[in-house]
């Protein structure tokens, strides 16, 4: 069973990596967009993995259901630029891009190869613990120290002033 979860665990990162990549490096953004999907959809395996099943259905609802069809949506309905005038990249700025994407490179293997992973005491891992949907809600809609009620209504407000954007946008047109 270790070995199914390790083999999965590399397949979800793989496609989250490459996914990743192509979501930045695509000329065309319906397909960043789709690749971005698939970033998602990834991520949201991986929390799966760890048995964190509410915050892979917050993951799938919420980002690849909500967010990204917003993103789609004001995809389709802004302008194509049609007098395109492809300009060429200044070389400090992409010298500068390469050296900040090693520099975060080592970083992360800095910090990946000095810390120990100690699997066994992790019971989510073995799958022995999963925190309750009340629990979850409590925290989610509580107003004591370690409670979200605020970023929760914050988040909501963001997402009615994109929502609004968008028909205005429609509108327009």
């Amino acid at each position: 069973m270790e070995t199914a979860n390790i083999i999965v665990f590399y397949l979800l990162a793989a496609v989250v990596a490459v996914s990743s990549i192509l979501a930045v490096t695509s000329k065309k953004i319906l397909r960043a967009a789709t690749f971005l999907l698939f970033v998602l959809v990834g991520t949201a395996g991986l929390y799966l993995l760890l048995n964190y099943h509410f915050l892979a259905a917050v993951q799938l609802s919420v980002y690849a259901g909500g967010i990204l069809v917003l993103f789609i949506f004001a995809i389709l309905l802004t302008k194509p630029v049609i007098d395109s005038v492809h300009e060429e990249h200044d070389r400090r700025k992409s010298v500068f891009g390469i050296f900040t994407a090693i520099a975060g490179i080592a970083l992360t293997l800095f910090v990946t190869l000095k810390f120990k992973y100690n699997y066994a005491d992790n019971t989510t891992i073995s799958g022995d613990h999963e925190i309750s949907m009340k629990l979850i809600g409590n925290a989610l809609m509580g107003t004591d120290k370690y409670q979200y009620l605020l970023p929760f209504e914050a988040l909501s407000v963001l997402l009615l002033a994109c929502i609004i954007g968008g028909i205005l946008i429609a509108r327009k047109r």
